[in-house]
């Protein structure tokens, strides 16, 4: 288990301190992330991987000379925000434009994806590869589904180095791709993963059994087979990957056999000794192989074997020499650049909210506040409880993603309604202050339907029923439109979209809207449970859909939970209006 933490929900930044005077020669700290010490030299691409820690020496550790520019760092298990990715991306960025590269996950896609947005929208050209190995996660004819493993390190690894090359973006996004579409993994896991403070992995696997096709967050393998021999093993691994094999192949291939936490450097080399016999066999020129703890997930037990087929750019760029706290090829690499001197601070124009809201609305805000501070209260009473629910076909994640966004949230609210804020700047501020510090696929949404929600209702005036169930309805259709899932999936959507339904129904009806939240919320926790029986069809429960049946999706629990405090807030202190 993971033993050695202070307090495990600042298990990150407690990391990242020790990390940062570790090497602080070679990086530094930006909001949201590392950057190299020194800045980018004028006509370089800057390339920021990131993700969610846990994976050491993936993403931070790569940072530096013929490797990463930045790092973006979320909470364990989790993707960091956009506004951290905007953030280590802009404190990157020269003038030759940024590529940020991620695994394949939901909230990954849906954080760099906002980042790249913003990036834009400051005239800083900005493009995104989300890279997809796991040959496991999806079949054959969905490769854009598959999740990335340990084939992050290959992607990044080659576009990083024809940034460092010269090349210009489009080509950095070119050999992105090239090296993503070479690019297979398969991984066995021997036992689960623990989360810094918890009691017990996030999954278990029987005696004498392995799980293959685990995900790199603490997911469980897809199917649970006998353990094998080390020799065993490797063929299975081998075989897995080179099924995938390219027709037109030059016969030289990257490979690596990644540790995941717990399985000692000894055991590898046993493993390998079959691989690079198997590989040879197969008539391939094993190049620069390596051998470690690359892509690790805290302390599983377990091994990914992963294969880049290579033409000549991707051979040339694999091998090219790198100079990072935690990973070197090659002759040393001289830093270029200026050494940084300055901290990253984002101005930041604000306005006045107490100029936008009238006594009716800062009013409202204040209540608002007020239940989103009850939610809070509630969901960490209630976090062990979603991360299991989380851990039996996810990551274990949610409950603590949750408690972290809910009370950023909550504590901007009131600092919002401290200032005079009304309803939209309130839970604007609490929605950005969620997704912040949350990350993940719940965070961005929840910020995302807050904010909508807000805008819907305005800063003045107090709003009405049907203010308020059109303000829902926003929110609802915000999640859609930044999500791309729709109820059936097995997502939050398939508590909301009933919530919405019935409290619009009732307040057309006449019925306070109070009342109707009420009903709503019954309706929202009968549907949250009823998700037990779905198969989920989209992130990263996906890939063990049928180990998911029978457990509700913790995102719809979550929500629906928040109704019910909402309503039971409203039952005691309803005194009309918002109240």
């Amino acid at each position: 288990m993971t033993r050695l933490h202070d307090d495990p929900a600042r298990f990150t930044e407690d990391m990242l301190t020790g990390f940062l005077d570790v090497h602080a020669d070679r990086v530094t700290g930006v909001r949201g992330g590392v950057v190299r010490a020194t800045t980018t030299p004028p006509g370089k691409v800057a390339v920021v991987v990131g993700g969610g820690s846990g994976h050491y020496p993936a993403f931070c550790g790569v940072v530096g000379p013929g490797f990463a520019d930045g790092a973006v760092v979320g909470n364990i298990f989790t993707s960091p925000s956009a506004d951290d990715a905007t953030s280590v991306a802009r404190a990157a960025h020269s003038d030759a434009g940024v590529l940020l590269t991620t695994g394949n996950y939901a909230g990954d896609v849906m954080n760099f994806g906002l980042a790249v947005t913003q990036l834009r929208s400051e005239g800083i050209e900005a493009e995104y590869v989300g890279v997809t190995d796991d040959v496991a996660s999806a079949p054959v004819g969905e490769e854009s589904r598959r999740r990335g493993i340990a084939g992050d390190f290959t992607v990044f690894k080659c576009a990083s180095a024809a940034a460092e090359e010269g090349a210009d973006l489009a080509e950095v996004v070119r050999i992105a791709h090239a090296a993503n579409d070479a690019t297979r993994t398969l991984g066995v896991a021997f036992d689960g993963c623990t989360m810094p403070g918890a009691k017990d992995p996030l999954f278990t696997v029987p005696a004498g059994q392995m799980g293959v096709g685990l995900g790199i967050h603490g997911e469980p393998g897809v199917a649970d087979e006998p353990l094998p021999s080390a020799a065993d093993l490797a063929r299975t691994l081998v075989e897995g990957v080179l099924a995938e094999e390219p027709a037109d192949h030059t016969g030289h291939i990257a490979v690596i056999l990644n540790g995941l936490g717990r399985t000692k450097y000894e055991e590898l080399f046993v493993v390998w000794g079959t691989v690079s016999s198997l590989l040879r066999e197969r008539g391939y020129t094993v190049v620069d192989p390596e051998v470690g703890e690359l892509v690790t997930s805290l302390d599983m037990a377990g091994c990914s074997l992963t294969v880049m087929w290579l033409d000549d750019d991707l051979e040339r760029l694999w091998t090219a020499p790198a100079d990072t706290p935690a990973y070197r090829k090659g002759a040393a690499v001289a830093a270029r650049g200026e050494r940084r001197t300055d901290d990253d601070t984002d101005a930041a124009q604000t306005v006045d909210p107490s100029l936008l809201s009238d006594d009716d609305g800062r009013d409202s805000a204040a209540r608002i506040a007020a239940l989103l501070s009850a939610m809070a209260a509630m969901l960490a009473d209630a976090e062990d409880e979603l991360g299991r629910i989380d851990a039996v076909a996810g990551d274990g994640d949610h409950g603590r993603g949750m408690v972290k966004g809910s009370s950023a949230g909550s504590q901007a609210a009131d600092a919002a309604v401290e200032a005079g804020a009304g309803p939209a700047s309130t839970l604007a501020a609490a929605g950005s202050a969620w997704a912040s510090r949350a990350g993940g696929t719940s965070g961005v949404l929840w910020g995302a339907m807050l904010t909508a929600i807000g805008a819907a209702l305005g800063d003045t005036g107090r709003p009405d029923g049907s203010a308020i169930a059109a303000g829902v309805r926003d929110g609802y259709d915000a999640l859609v439109a930044l999500g791309g899932a729709a109820p059936g999936d097995k997502t939050m959507l398939d508590a909301l979209a009933p919530f919405v339904e019935a409290l619009e129904e009732d307040v057309a009806a006449g019925t306070a809207w109070q009342g109707a939240w009420a009903r709503a919320a019954e309706v929202a926790t009968t549907a949250a449970s009823d998700t037990a029986e779905m198969r989920p069809r989209v992130g990263r429960a996906r890939p063990l859909a049928a180990r998911s049946v029978g457990t509700p999706d913790a995102g719809a629990t979550s929500l629906a939970m928040c109704a019910r405090t909402v309503a039971t807030e409203l039952a005691t202190h309803s005194t009309g209006g918002t109240r």
